[in-house]
């Protein structure tokens, strides 16, 4: 005859639901631990793009601006164009130094035109100094809700210039970039100056730049 069952026997039905219990808790943990690292890694990544961004725009309008030269161009149209023309959200100007690896029949001159397109702040470039169609245009910083531009000359700034004055190029050129959340860019370029990395040897240079938490 079998004696009765012990409790060594196996597990109770509330042994076996608080084993459940502790193992469900332990798993939401473990799914709301990934679910942050997750959310965290992407708020890394887009900050680290911005970060990105915000250097090669440095770089490119210190290089473009830096080489910035005193030559008139003309639109699609045949229009003559003073050598800049800046308004204060856009930015046309001639540079010089346009490497040319291929040993294309070209200039070494280019026209660049600096804007706010739907996807943000864009540079455009174009395959011919007078009358070309423009190429498409190159993204260098996302999401930019308006850009707020400014020249210096002698010392004065303005948003606009042209020329008019008998002088072809200012002598400074500052862009601000203001993005969702109240985040505002500033960078001064130095314009005709000739393009020179800056201390520290990253070559985002040829100005300051400040970021502010509100625009400024």
């Amino acid at each position: 005859m079998r004696g009765r069952g012990t409790s060594e026997d196996g597990f109770t039905l509330v042994e076996v639901m608080v084993a459940l219990l502790i193992f469900g808790m332990l798993a939401a943990a473990g799914v709301a631990v990934l679910s942050f690292s997750v959310r965290a890694q992407g708020a890394t990544g887009t900050k680290f793009d911005d970060i990105a961004g915000i250097e090669r725009t440095a770089a490119i309008m210190a290089g473009d601006l830096g080489q910035a030269m005193a030559r008139p161009s003309r639109d699609e149209t045949g229009t003559l164009r003073p050598a800049m023309v800046g308004e204060a959200t856009s930015l046309a100007l001639v540079r010089g130094g346009w490497s040319n690896l291929d040993g294309a029949a070209r200039s070494g001159l280019q026209k660049i035109f600096y804007r706010v397109g739907e996807r943000g702040w864009e540079r455009v470039a174009f395959p011919q100094l007078d009358g070309a169609v423009p190429l498409d245009p190159a993204l260098l910083v996302p999401t930019v809700q308006t850009a707020r531009l400014r020249y210096r000359y002698r010392g004065a700034w303005s948003d606009r210039w042209d020329g008019a004055a008998g002088v072809p190029l200012p002598d400074a050129v500052e862009l601000t970039l203001i993005r969702p959340g109240g985040l505002s860019y500033r960078q001064m370029f130095l314009v005709g100056s000739g393009y020179v990395p800056p201390r520290g040897g990253d070559g985002s240079g040829g100005g300051d730049t400040v970021v502010a938490g509100a625009p400024g």
